[in-house]
């Protein structure tokens, strides 16, 4: 489904095999370990973008 969001969290970093990932249509990423306050944010960010 196009409509979903996904956000993709790693402890990898976004240079390596997350980039790869996001390149198939993730909409954000965060690294592990993250706080609430950052997850929130990014979360927030993606709902936006529509």
């Amino acid at each position: 489904n196009p409509d979903v969001k996904v956000l993709l969290s790693s402890g990898f970093s976004i240079d390596g095999e997350a980039s790869e990932i996001l390149a198939r249509g993730c909409d954000g990423f965060i690294q592990k370990p993250f706080t609430i306050k950052e997850l929130s944010g990014k979360i927030r960010g993606i709902l936006d973008k529509e």
